[in-house]
């Protein structure tokens, strides 16, 4: 069911201990790899941001301020891939279309019929929309009947977002954590039978341009693990988790999905953030340990917030958040989670601090359970998590 707290579907569990050590090996040897961000700690009067650096991969890009096709059409505005408010400012123009010289200029948002055209050759116009991820549709018209159009992806988020109030401005602030080089991939020993998984860094689909694309196969319910230390930073007391979880579809039989966060603290302790969307108990659950950290019991407790991953829209963009902190006795505080905007509040307390031995990092990990025997795709895109 799970990777990190070693608590399956089925009564019989595995030593704790074990589990933890096996991916404390794992840990370390992903901690080899040169880290392409490392936070130099919390604190400060101006806010410290640092963008991960994207492996070079064949197949990825970025997205830019002024995008243009073969088409002809240039939009520069929004984005392909950008985050925006609603109404957000369409900018674009085009000179010919198949050879053709451009009469008319418009947009249509994700499936639907109704398009909004202007005359001439260039827009400038508010564009209102949910929140939400969603496909911008710019088309441009010929004089004599000719039709272009070019495709952007632009996620609409709410001015009031719960990042906006709740991270301050002089947090550490670590971007597109799902491009940093050294993720590793692994068998949850503690899930079923056997799972395997690969990655690789995409442009389609995805929001920044530079997914991360996550291929399991899982026989009798297995799970894989997912992850990569992304910092190394003890001190702080407060995270902010975001990030964008696509399935494809094919992604019919994922059970669990686990979005973790670890921090190795300065007595060499652990503090296991573990966050899971429960397809079993159908809701949020959390990690909590009943034993203490020397001889710990690790188990995951159901929250009163309903979850299904299997629920989950496929084909689409869904956006996590996750808002937890802990004190300086290893108690982590879960406060609310937020899926495609709508908050739940978990506002729980409970003791996480493990003597694991691990070598000082933050690490996030992405584990995909699976439902069964078969295989599933998953993308993680534009994954943020703040620190304070």
């Amino acid at each position: 069911m799970n990777d990190l707290n070693g608590l399956g579907k089925k009564p019989t569990r595995r030593d704790f201990q074990i589990v933890n050590l096996l991916k404390n090996c794992f840990l370390a040897l992903s901690l080899l790899v040169v880290l392409a961000v490392i936070g130099a700690g919390c604190g400060g009067s101006a806010a410290k941001t640092a963008a991960a650096t994207s492996p070079v991969t064949p197949g990825s890009s970025s997205s830019s301020s002024s995008s243009a096709s073969s088409s002809g059409i240039t939009v520069s505005s929004p984005a392909n891939g950008a985050a925006v408010g609603s109404p957000f400012t369409l900018e674009a123009s085009a000179t010919t279309c198949s050879s053709q010289a451009v009469t008319s200029i418009g947009y249509s948002l994700d499936s639907s019929t109704d398009t909004v055209a202007a005359n001439g050759n260039s827009i400038n116009t508010p564009v209102s929309a949910q929140t939400g991820t969603h496909t911008l549709h710019v088309k441009a018209w010929g004089e004599q009947g000719a039709s272009c159009d070019q495709d952007l992806a632009v996620a609409v988020t709410d001015s009031s977002s719960p990042e906006n109030s709740l991270v301050p401005s002089d947090a550490t602030v670590v971007s597109n954590i799902q491009a940093v080089i050294g993720w590793q991939a692994a068998h949850d020993p503690v899930t079923g039978a056997s799972s395997s998984g690969s990655m690789n860094m995409v442009s389609s689909p995805s929001l920044s341009g530079n997914a991360r694309q996550f291929d399991t196969s899982f026989s009798n319910d297995g799970g894989e693990i997912y992850n990569v230390a992304f910092a190394n930073d003890p001190n702080p007391a407060n995270f902010f988790y975001d990030g964008w979880v696509y399935l494809a579809s094919s992604a019919t039989n994922v059970e669990n999905l686990e979005l973790d966060t670890n921090q190795v603290l300065a007595n060499g302790n652990t503090v296991i953030y573990g966050f899971q969307c429960d397809g079993y108990s159908g809701t949020w659950d959390y990690t909590a340990n009943q034993g203490s950290p020397a001889n710990p019991k690790d188990v995951w407790v159901h929250s009163g917030a309903s979850c299904n991953v299997q629920s989950w829209g496929k084909e689409q963009w869904h956006h996590v958040q996750i808002s937890y902190s802990r004190d300086d006795s290893g108690n982590v505080t879960y406060n609310s989670v937020w899926l495609d905007g709508a908050e739940a509040k978990i506002n729980a307390t409970v003791p996480s601090e493990f003597a694991l031995g691990w070598v000082p990092s933050l690490v996030t990990n992405f584990q995909v359970d699976g439902n069964g025997s078969g295989s599933n795709t998953l993308y993680l895109d534009k994954l943020t998590i703040s620190r304070w």
